[in-house]
């Protein structure tokens, strides 16, 4: 089920006008979701659905990546308290499986459901739908900067996979990925050059691709 989509045509701080106007409409709460971590080269994708209390939204919310690490941490202790939150994460084996869009949207889907709660509508940052979303869905480009709900989402997903990371660059010490999050950055591309890549990193991406061909070619040069 959709509605139509929506782009912002100027850059505003997130509201919650979206959300009173499909509240009124579809006589129900509305979910706001929103990912975290399609681009980088390591670590999983985390899709966050998230219910705010109209009578208890947390001040400050924003486009998590508009936010400082600080403020971000604080604000999820807030809705966490505040709000029904469902948080999904997609492994690296979906991700190189089903490729990044896809389990992306199964992440939406899933975290959706997760919530336990019926919604009357579902707000989308991005510019697709999943197929066979569970309720009404509206996709909103830069919707984090103008939904309160997917705001809140969007640092939920984003705190949820920064956690993962760091946690993770405690075994994989040699990737940085306590700073670089995964990403392609020349300390995380240096690192891969010298150390190979590891089951974290996503094979289906063509940085990680070639990275694997080459090791292959000089394996058999050897």
């Amino acid at each position: 089920m959709a509605l139509a989509q929506e782009s912002p045509s100027v850059r505003q701080a997130p509201c919650f006008d979206l959300e009173a106007a499909l509240m009124d409409q579809y006589q129900g709460p509305v979910a706001g979701i929103d990912e975290a971590g399609r681009g980088p080269w390591a670590g999983p994708v985390v899709v966050a659905a998230v219910i705010l209390n109209p009578d208890r939204i947390p001040e400050g919310l924003n486009d998590s990546k508009l936010m400082t690490p600080e403020a971000r941490e604080d604000r999820y202790g807030e809705i966490i308290a505040t709000s029904i939150v469902s948080v999904v994460i997609g492994q690296v084996r979906r991700i190189d499986r089903d490729n990044i869009l896809q389990a992306s949207l199964w992440g939406m889907r899933v975290a959706y459901r997760g919530l336990g709660v019926p919604a009357g509508a579902a707000l989308i940052d991005g510019n697709i739908i999943p197929r066979r979303f569970p309720c009404q869905a509206r996709a909103i480009v830069g919707g984090d900067g103008l939904s309160l709900s997917v705001a809140a989402a969007s640092i939920v997903a984003k705190v949820t996979r920064d956690r993962l990371m760091i946690r993770l660059s405690r075994r994989y010490r040699r990737y940085g990925w306590e700073s670089n999050k995964g990403y392609g950055t020349p300390e995380h591309a240096a690192a891969i050059k010298k150390h190979g890549v590891c089951t974290h990193h996503r094979r289906s991406f063509s940085p990680i691709e070639e990275a694997l061909r080459l090791l292959n070619e000089q394996n058999g040069m050897l």
